[in-house]
C-alpha cells in the first residue's frame, strides 16, 4: 500500500514538473479566441475551391501538406489602445522564442510584418505570419501542416493565384479593415 501511494505521488510530481509553462502561439490563440477585442478564425483548405483534377502532382502534394490556418486578429479602437500594445508585445515575445525561426521581417517594430516557421527546412510544421499596424491592430496567421517544406509553400502560393477563394469564410476579418 505504501509503495503504491509513493508511486502515485511520484507520478503526479513528475507530471507537474514536465508540464510546459512556456507561452506558445497555440496557447495564445486558445486564451484569446473568446476575447471581444479579437477575431478568431479557422480556415480549412477547402476555402481555395480548387478543381483537384486539374492540379499537377507537385501542386497536389503541396495542397495535401496543408492542414489548416488559424487566424487571430486584434482590432484597435480608441478604448483598447493600451491593451493593443500589451498584446502586441506578448505576440512578439512568443515569436522571438528560438523554436520560431524567422524567415523575413519588414517594417519597424510598431508597423511591420514577419514570417517565421517551426520545424526543420525539410519538415515544416507551422508557418507564422505576424503583421501589425498601430492604426488597425494586428493579425497572427498560423499555417499548419505536415511535411511542409519551402517548395510546397511556394507551390501553394502559385496555386492560390488560380483558386476561387470562398470569401464567406473570411467575412469576420472585414471588421479589421474598417
Amino acid at each position: 500500500m505504501k509503495i503504491s501511494v509513493f508511486t502515485s505521488a511520484l507520478l503526479v510530481l513528475l507530471t507537474l514538473i514536465s508540464c510546459n509553462y512556456e507561452p506558445s502561439l497555440q496557447k495564445y490563440f486558445v486564451e484569446n479566441s473568446e476575447n471581444k477585442d479579437f477575431i478568431a478564425l479557422d480556415v480549412s483548405p477547402n476555402i481555395l475551391n480548387l478543381d483537384k483534377a486539374k492540379l499537377s502532382a507537385t501542386q497536389t502534394e503541396a495542397l495535401n501538406s496543408f492542414d489548416k490556418m488559424n487566424i487571430l486578429a486584434f482590432k484597435v479602437t480608441d478604448k483598447n489602445k493600451a491593451e493593443f500594445e500589451t498584446e502586441r508585445i506578448k505576440v512578439n515575445a512568443i515569436i522571438k522564442n528560438p523554436k520560431y525561426q524567422q524567415l523575413i521581417k519588414v517594417g519597424s517594430g510598431k508597423d511591420g510584418a514577419s514570417i517565421s516557421y517551426v520545424g526543420t527546412d525539410e519538415n515544416i510544421e507551422e508557418f507564422v505570419v505576424f503583421a501589425n499596424r498601430k492604426e488597425n491592430g494586428f493579425v497572427v496567421v498560423r499555417v499548419l501542416g505536415k511535411d511542409m517544406n519551402p517548395n510546397n509553400i511556394m507551390t501553394l502560393l502559385s496555386v492560390l493565384k488560380e483558386s476561387k477563394i470562398d470569401m464567406e469564410q473570411l467575412k469576420p476579418l472585414q471588421q479589421l479593415m474598417k
